[in-house]
Parts: structure tokens; sequence; C-alpha cells
């Protein structure tokens, strides 16, 4: 198997950027859609959809936790390896893969003993309320207990998507998607288990996509293979956690986000309005899965063309992200602006509820447009290996600007402040972000220039 066996440095960068793209769309559409999929059976339990599902909107920010330490590990490991196939150096690409894959165990065990002892108060803190506590409480407990197999599911398939091999990366994914689709309507309605039910769901699936993850990645189909000898605790995670920082803090502030909106919500609002920012949320994954994917199919093309030094693709690859994502981030979030009631009834029948989903949606996606220069920079920099300027990102939109936004805007302007504060938040980082990558950007080609001379 060598370094470019899926044409990394070679094949016409815009068409390979499609080719991998489409595939890790895909996959990501398959990851987003349990949370989906769970509140679109949840909604529609008799009598209780909308407790039910406010109650496992509440959990949304563990599950947001767990999935942020998988991509400390999994997005700082994978373009790390990439680099290093780029360069040739496939022990180093494999010992940063076995190391990723102990530090993911490591890491599942230890959230999972933390937040069974924690559920009660913690899900208390991040907003339920006496009418959605029990429901948030028996979904999460379960789902906890599949932490682990969540962790090596997202983890390692970040290093099958680095190899170029995005097609059985999204095949990885579609299996658990596959198998939870088939069985929620099974435990929700037939056997009656309800949140319960779409847990266990939950946890099958991701117990499946995870062994399947594994065996492709231990067997001779892998450029860089998983073998026994290489998990172990090595000090090559000092590079992968500087790395994985950026996408670390982005998704484990966005849980602390929706602790802010949920918890403000309620204060302002009510549990009406904390089930319409779940349905919003919920509908902005979709976009999520279209940027997400375009990243992971994109950053390959970057690290592996980084590592080897040809610059001028990867100025072709980072030109690729940039439209990519500024243009998928504004049609999608004009259509949920356009037509949003339409999509809050997939959700609840509630008229109230659709209501305020129908008020807010096109408040909270005005600034997604200009936000797709972030994720463009992102992109770039993250594949670059430029762990530095992708930490402040990450840190300025949800910690400089969002959170406080969301805490102080409510007291002039009431519930509308939340909602209002996303927009803002994403158009001023993603102005900010254009900035930044283009002073990073000249600095690395100027170096590279001068040490060409």
């Amino acid at each position: 198997m060598t370094a470019d066996s899926s044409g990394l440095g070679t094949k016409p960068v815009a068409r390979l950027a499609l080719t991998m793209s489409v595939p890790t769309i895909v996959a990501q559409a398959a990851n987003a859609s349990y949370t989906i999929i769970d509140r679109l059976f949840i909604g529609h339990i008799p009598e209780v959809g909308d407790a039910a599902m406010t109650g496992v909107g509440i959990c949304f920010p563990i599950l947001l936790a767990v999935t942020a330490f998988a991509s400390l590990i999994g997005a700082g490991g994978a373009p790390r390896a990439s680099i290093e196939l780029g360069r040739g150096n496939f022990k180093k690409a494999e010992r940063i893969l076995g190391t990723s894959a102990a530090f993911l165990v490591a890491i599942a065990l230890t959230l999972t003993v933390i937040l069974q002892a924690t559920k009660e108060p913690v899900l208390r803190a991040f907003g339920a309320s006496d009418a959605n506590i029990g429901y948030a409480v028996d979904f999460i407990t379960i789902y906890l207990v599949g932490t682990v197999f969540v962790q090596l599911t997202l983890g390692l398939n970040n290093f099958i998507s680095a190899q170029g091999k995005t097609t059985i990366a999204m095949t990885s994914v579609l299996i658990g998607t596959g198998t939870s689709i088939i069985l929620d309507p099974v435990f929700i309605f037939v056997l009656g288990w309800g949140v319960k039910g779409a847990a266990v769901a939950n946890v099958i699936a991701q117990l499946i996509s995870s062994v399947w993850i594994i065996l492709f990645l231990a067997s001779g189909r892998s450029a860089i293979r998983l073998r026994p000898s290489n998990i172990r605790f090595n000090r090559v995670i000092v590079p992968i956690l500087t790395l994985g920082l950026a996408p670390f803090i982005m998704q484990i502030t966005e849980c602390l986000i929706n602790v802010v909106f949920n918890v403000g919500l309620q204060r302002y609002g009510g549990d009406d309005y904390v089930t319409s920012m779940t349905i919003i949320t919920s509908l902005m994954q979709v976009v999520s899965v279209l940027t997400n994917g375009f990243q992971q199919g994109i950053q390959p093309i970057i690290g592996f063309n980084f590592g080897a030094r040809r610059m001028d693709r990867v100025r072709q690859a980072i030109r690729v992200a940039f439209i990519a994502q500024i243009t998928s981030a504004t049609v999608l979030v004009s259509i949920l602006a356009a037509f949003p009631s339409v999509f809050a009834a997939w959700f609840t029948s509630s008229p109230e509820v659709i209501g305020i989903v129908t008020r807010m949606m096109p408040v909270f996606v005005a600034g997604w447009g200009v936000f797709g220069i972030q994720m463009g920079a992102q992109c770039a920099l993250v594949g670059m290996g430029q762990a530095k300027q992708s930490v402040f990102l990450a840190i300025f939109r949800k910690i400089i600007m969002l959170v406080p936004l969301a805490l102080t805007l409510p007291h002039w302007i009431g519930v509308t402040g939340i909602f209002l504060a996303e927009p803002i938040s994403d158009a001023t980082s993603g102005i900010v972000a254009g900035i930044l990558f283009y002073v990073t950007y000249r600095s690395l080609t100027r170096a590279d220039d001068a040490k060409n001379r």
C-alpha cells in the first residue's frame, strides 16, 4: 500500500475534493441522523412527545461533550497521520493511530464513570424541569453505556478518511445509521420502551459501527494498520492534542452554548422555547453535515500535500474549501429560513412550538453565510497543522462572542436576544477568520518560497 494510493498528491484537486467529500458528507449525515432520527420518533410518542423530546434535547450537551473528546483525539490524530503519510513515514502514522485508540478508550471509560455518577444534577443544571427530567435521565443512563463505542466510531473513522478512503469511512457510519433506523421504531413504539428504546438502539448501532472500523483498520486494506503493539500511551499524543484542541474547543463550547441557551430559554420563555431550540439545532445539524463533510473530505488533500511540500496543490485545495463552505452554508440556511414551519412540523404537531420556530429560525441562521468563511479557514488551518490559529478562532466565536451575547442580550430585548446572539457572533467571527487566515497563509507561503530558493 503506497502513501498516495488514493491519489491525494496526483489527481486533479477539484475532482478529488468532490469524490472525497461526497462519502464524508453521507457519513456526516449518517452520524447526525442518530440524534435527528431519535427526535423525529420521540416527538411523535402519543401524549408525551414534546416533553420527551425536550428531555432528550436537554441531554444534547452531554452528547456533544462525548463527541468533543472523540474529536480531540480523532480530528487531531488523523491530520497528523495524513501529514506523515505525505512524508512517507508509515511507522509514525501507525504509532499515531495506535496511541489515539488507547486514549479514546481511556477517555471513554473516564467519561462514563463521571457522567453516570453526576447525571441528574448535571441535567438539572442544563435546564431540565420537573416535566422532562425523567425522560432525560432515562435516555442518558442507557446512552452512556455506549460511550466507548461512540468514542471509537467517531475518533477512529477519521483515520480511514485521512487515507483518502472516504467511501469506507462512509460505509462505517451507514452501517450504524441503518441499524438505528431499523431499531428505533421497534424499540420506541412496538416494544413501548419510549426514550429508553431510542437510547438502546443508539448503543447497539454504535457498537456495530465501532467493530466494523476496528476490523478495517487492523486489516491489510488499510494504508496504516491498527497494530496491538502500538495501542499504548505514547508521547505522540502531544502533537495530536495540540492539533485536536481546535475542533475539541469548537464542540465543547457548543456544549456550553447549548447549556446557556437552554437555561436562558427556560428562564425567559419556558419549555416551548426549549423545545423550539431543540428543533432548530436539529435542523442546523443538517447544515453542519454538509460543511463538516466538505471539511473532512478536503482536509486530507491539504494535509498530504502540505506534508509533501506541494504548495500549488495546497492552494487549489484551500480555494475549493472556501468556495464549498461559503456556498453550501448560504444555500442551506436560506432554505431553512424560507420554510421554517414545514421543517418544524416534522418534529412536532404543537402550534405554539411551530410558531416559535417559524419566527426565530430566520433570525438564528442570518449570519451563517458569512460564517462559511470561518469554516473554510478552519479547514485549511487544521489541514496545514496550524493549531494555534485554529484554537483562537474556535475560542473567539464561542467564548468571546456568543456566550456573552446570549447572557446579556435577553436582559434588554427578552428571549429574542438568545436567538439573535447567534447571527451576530457568526458574522463577526467569519470576518475575523478571513483576516487571520490571509495573514497566516501569506506567512507560510513566504517561508516555503524562501526555503526553495
